[in-house]
Protein backbone atom coordinates (compact mmCIF):
# COMPACT_ATOMS: atom_id res chain seq x y z
CA UNK A 1 0.00 0.00 0.00
CA UNK A 2 1.47 3.39 -0.92
CA UNK A 3 1.73 6.13 1.66
CA UNK A 4 -1.07 7.82 -0.11
CA UNK A 5 -3.46 4.98 0.09
CA UNK A 6 -2.25 4.91 3.26
CA UNK A 7 -3.73 7.90 4.43
CA UNK A 8 -6.55 8.07 2.57
CA UNK A 9 -7.89 4.73 3.77
CA UNK A 10 -9.73 5.96 7.14
CA UNK A 11 -11.72 7.70 5.06
CA UNK A 12 -13.03 5.08 2.83
CA UNK A 13 -16.55 4.05 3.68
CA UNK A 14 -18.26 1.15 2.95
CA UNK A 15 -22.18 1.54 1.77
CA UNK A 16 -23.30 -0.22 4.80
CA UNK A 17 -22.00 3.17 6.68
CA UNK A 18 -22.74 5.30 4.54
CA UNK A 19 -26.43 3.96 5.03
CA UNK A 20 -26.42 4.48 8.77
CA UNK A 21 -24.42 7.68 8.41
CA UNK A 22 -27.64 8.66 6.13
CA UNK A 23 -30.00 7.54 8.82
CA UNK A 24 -28.53 9.51 11.53
CA UNK A 25 -28.59 12.73 9.46
CA UNK A 26 -32.05 12.33 8.91
CA UNK A 27 -32.95 11.51 12.23
CA UNK A 28 -31.02 14.72 13.49
CA UNK A 29 -32.84 16.54 10.74
CA UNK A 30 -36.04 15.65 11.86
CA UNK A 31 -35.30 16.56 15.43
CA UNK A 32 -33.96 19.82 14.35
CA UNK A 33 -37.49 20.23 12.03
CA UNK A 34 -39.58 19.30 15.46
CA UNK A 35 -37.72 21.41 18.43
CA UNK A 36 -35.94 24.18 19.22
CA UNK A 37 -32.19 23.20 21.17
CA UNK A 38 -31.58 20.45 18.90
CA UNK A 39 -27.93 19.14 18.19
CA UNK A 40 -29.05 20.26 14.27
CA UNK A 41 -30.81 23.74 14.45
CA UNK A 42 -32.94 23.65 10.98
CA UNK A 43 -33.08 27.12 11.76
CA UNK A 44 -36.33 28.22 9.76
CA UNK A 45 -35.26 31.21 6.44
CA UNK A 46 -38.69 32.83 5.78
CA UNK A 47 -38.01 32.37 2.03
CA UNK A 48 -41.43 30.43 0.94
CA UNK A 49 -40.36 29.79 -2.52
CA UNK A 50 -37.76 29.93 -5.31
CA UNK A 51 -37.52 32.55 -8.29
CA UNK A 52 -39.93 31.60 -10.97
CA UNK A 53 -38.09 33.64 -13.47
CA UNK A 54 -40.99 36.65 -13.48
CA UNK A 55 -38.86 38.60 -11.04
CA UNK A 56 -37.56 42.25 -12.69
CA UNK A 57 -35.86 45.02 -11.14
CA UNK A 58 -32.52 46.66 -9.39
CA UNK A 59 -31.29 45.39 -6.07
CA UNK A 60 -29.21 46.02 -3.72
CA UNK A 61 -27.29 43.32 -1.66
CA UNK A 62 -24.98 43.22 1.24
CA UNK A 63 -22.95 39.93 1.74
CA UNK A 64 -21.24 39.35 5.05
CA UNK A 65 -19.04 36.58 5.42
CA UNK A 66 -16.11 35.01 7.19
CA UNK A 67 -13.50 36.43 5.30
CA UNK A 68 -14.87 39.35 3.15
CA UNK A 69 -17.96 41.93 3.06
CA UNK A 70 -19.26 42.81 -0.42
CA UNK A 71 -22.05 45.33 -1.44
CA UNK A 72 -23.35 44.38 -4.94
CA UNK A 73 -25.88 45.97 -7.33
CA UNK A 74 -28.01 43.16 -8.74
CA UNK A 75 -30.05 44.16 -12.10
CA UNK A 76 -32.90 41.04 -12.38
CA UNK A 77 -34.48 40.41 -15.84
CA UNK A 78 -36.22 37.19 -15.65
CA UNK A 79 -33.59 34.80 -15.50
CA UNK A 80 -30.82 36.90 -16.48
CA UNK A 81 -29.12 39.38 -14.77
CA UNK A 82 -26.35 41.34 -14.45
CA UNK A 83 -24.06 42.41 -11.00
CA UNK A 84 -22.06 45.29 -10.26
CA UNK A 85 -19.88 45.13 -7.09
CA UNK A 86 -17.25 46.55 -5.19
CA UNK A 87 -13.71 47.07 -7.07
CA UNK A 88 -12.04 43.87 -4.58
CA UNK A 89 -13.76 42.39 -2.03
CA UNK A 90 -13.68 44.46 1.36
CA UNK A 91 -11.41 42.40 3.61
CA UNK A 92 -12.54 43.10 7.49
CA UNK A 93 -9.72 43.76 10.03
CA UNK A 94 -9.70 41.49 13.05
CA UNK A 95 -10.22 45.22 14.98
CA UNK A 96 -13.60 45.53 12.83
CA UNK A 97 -14.78 41.94 13.64
CA UNK A 98 -14.09 41.87 17.48
CA UNK A 99 -15.11 45.75 18.36
CA UNK A 100 -18.90 47.13 19.05
CA UNK A 101 -21.82 46.37 17.14
CA UNK A 102 -22.07 50.09 16.34
CA UNK A 103 -18.56 50.49 14.70
CA UNK A 104 -18.76 47.14 13.12
CA UNK A 105 -22.56 47.77 11.57
CA UNK A 106 -21.36 51.34 10.84
CA UNK A 107 -18.68 50.74 8.93
CA UNK A 108 -20.63 48.52 7.20
CA UNK A 109 -23.20 51.26 6.38
CA UNK A 110 -19.93 53.20 5.40
CA UNK A 111 -18.88 50.64 2.67
CA UNK A 112 -22.71 50.88 1.35
CA UNK A 113 -23.03 54.72 1.60
CA UNK A 114 -19.59 54.57 -0.81
CA UNK A 115 -20.72 52.15 -3.34
CA UNK A 116 -24.10 53.55 -3.60
CA UNK A 117 -22.13 57.07 -3.94
CA UNK A 118 -19.91 55.94 -6.42
CA UNK A 119 -22.21 54.12 -8.98
CA UNK A 120 -24.51 57.32 -8.76
CA UNK A 121 -27.56 55.73 -7.51
CA UNK A 122 -29.96 58.30 -6.93
CA UNK A 123 -33.03 55.97 -6.28
CA UNK A 124 -34.70 54.16 -3.33
CA UNK A 125 -34.08 50.64 -4.14
CA UNK A 126 -34.62 47.47 -2.14
CA UNK A 127 -31.71 45.73 0.13
CA UNK A 128 -30.90 41.65 0.77
CA UNK A 129 -28.81 40.99 3.45
CA UNK A 130 -26.93 38.02 3.33
CA UNK A 131 -25.50 37.49 6.85
CA UNK A 132 -23.14 34.53 7.16
CA UNK A 133 -23.66 33.46 10.88
CA UNK A 134 -26.17 31.63 13.41
CA UNK A 135 -29.60 33.54 13.44
CA UNK A 136 -32.79 32.65 15.01
CA UNK A 137 -35.34 34.64 12.38
CA UNK A 138 -38.76 35.37 13.58
CA UNK A 139 -39.34 36.88 10.24
CA UNK A 140 -37.86 37.65 6.72
CA UNK A 141 -36.82 40.89 7.97
CA UNK A 142 -36.21 40.10 11.89
CA UNK A 143 -33.88 37.36 13.25
CA UNK A 144 -31.38 37.67 16.11
CA UNK A 145 -27.81 36.49 16.57
CA UNK A 146 -27.65 33.57 18.26
CA UNK A 147 -23.61 33.74 18.56
CA UNK A 148 -20.76 35.00 16.42
CA UNK A 149 -18.84 32.34 14.66
CA UNK A 150 -16.15 32.99 11.95
CA UNK A 151 -13.78 35.02 14.46
CA UNK A 152 -16.42 37.56 15.24
CA UNK A 153 -16.98 39.18 18.42
CA UNK A 154 -18.63 42.28 17.98
CA UNK A 155 -19.84 43.21 21.53
CA UNK A 156 -23.56 43.82 21.95
CA UNK A 157 -24.38 41.74 18.39
CA UNK A 158 -25.32 38.84 20.30
CA UNK A 159 -29.15 38.02 20.69
CA UNK A 160 -29.78 41.72 19.16
CA UNK A 161 -31.79 42.10 16.15
CA UNK A 162 -29.67 42.16 12.99
CA UNK A 163 -31.80 44.19 10.80
CA UNK A 164 -32.41 46.51 13.62
CA UNK A 165 -28.89 46.78 13.53
CA UNK A 166 -28.10 47.79 10.41
CA UNK A 167 -31.08 49.91 9.88
CA UNK A 168 -29.59 52.08 12.97
CA UNK A 169 -26.51 52.42 11.64
CA UNK A 170 -28.13 53.39 8.28
CA UNK A 171 -29.89 56.01 10.20
CA UNK A 172 -26.64 57.47 11.90
CA UNK A 173 -25.89 58.12 8.32
CA UNK A 174 -28.25 60.02 6.99
CA UNK A 175 -28.45 59.81 3.33
CA UNK A 176 -27.67 56.40 2.65
CA UNK A 177 -31.74 55.35 2.25
CA UNK A 178 -32.59 52.16 1.29
CA UNK A 179 -35.54 49.85 1.82
CA UNK A 180 -33.96 46.49 3.77
CA UNK A 181 -36.72 43.35 2.68
CA UNK A 182 -34.73 40.66 3.44
CA UNK A 183 -32.38 38.86 5.96
CA UNK A 184 -31.10 35.89 4.34
CA UNK A 185 -27.87 33.04 5.17
CA UNK A 186 -25.17 32.61 2.51
CA UNK A 187 -26.57 29.31 1.94
CA UNK A 188 -29.83 30.48 1.36
CA UNK A 189 -29.04 33.22 -0.76
CA UNK A 190 -26.65 30.65 -2.57
CA UNK A 191 -29.23 28.30 -3.58
CA UNK A 192 -32.01 31.68 -4.37
CA UNK A 193 -29.18 32.79 -6.70
CA UNK A 194 -28.62 29.21 -8.41
CA UNK A 195 -32.50 28.50 -8.67
CA UNK A 196 -33.14 31.60 -10.38
CA UNK A 197 -30.93 30.33 -13.48
CA UNK A 198 -31.96 26.52 -12.86
CA UNK A 199 -35.21 26.44 -11.71
CA UNK A 200 -34.35 22.32 -10.27
CA UNK A 201 -31.58 23.87 -8.11
CA UNK A 202 -33.27 23.41 -4.35
CA UNK A 203 -30.12 22.88 -2.02
CA UNK A 204 -27.78 25.35 -1.11
CA UNK A 205 -24.24 24.37 0.22
CA UNK A 206 -21.66 26.36 1.73
CA UNK A 207 -17.80 24.91 1.96
CA UNK A 208 -15.39 28.14 3.46
CA UNK A 209 -14.70 29.91 6.16
CA UNK A 210 -17.49 27.29 7.93
CA UNK A 211 -19.59 25.03 6.45
CA UNK A 212 -23.56 25.08 6.22
CA UNK A 213 -26.55 23.56 4.04
CA UNK A 214 -29.81 24.39 3.32
CA UNK A 215 -32.81 23.14 1.04
CA UNK A 216 -36.70 23.68 0.37
CA UNK A 217 -38.54 21.97 3.13
CA UNK A 218 -42.61 21.03 3.01
CA UNK A 219 -43.94 23.84 5.79
CA UNK A 220 -45.92 20.55 7.36
CA UNK A 221 -42.80 18.99 8.37
CA UNK A 222 -41.73 21.64 10.06
CA UNK A 223 -43.48 20.52 13.33
CA UNK A 224 -41.68 23.74 15.45
CA UNK A 225 -43.34 26.03 13.69
CA UNK A 226 -45.94 27.76 15.10
CA UNK A 227 -46.48 31.02 12.76
CA UNK A 228 -49.60 30.87 10.13
CA UNK A 229 -48.90 28.18 7.50
CA UNK A 230 -49.41 30.52 4.45
CA UNK A 231 -46.39 33.23 3.45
Amino acid sequence: MSSVDAILEPFLLSKARLVDIKKRLLSEMEDGLSRDGATVRMLPTYVHELPDGSEKGKFLALDLGGSNFRVLLISLDGRTYTQTDLPKFETLSNEVKATTQERLFDHIAECLQKFVDENGIKEKLPLGFTFSFPVLQTGLTQGSLIKWTKGFRAVGAEGADIIQLLREALQRRKGCDVDVVALVNDTTGTMMSRALEDADCHVGLILGTGTNACYMERLDAVKKWTQAREP
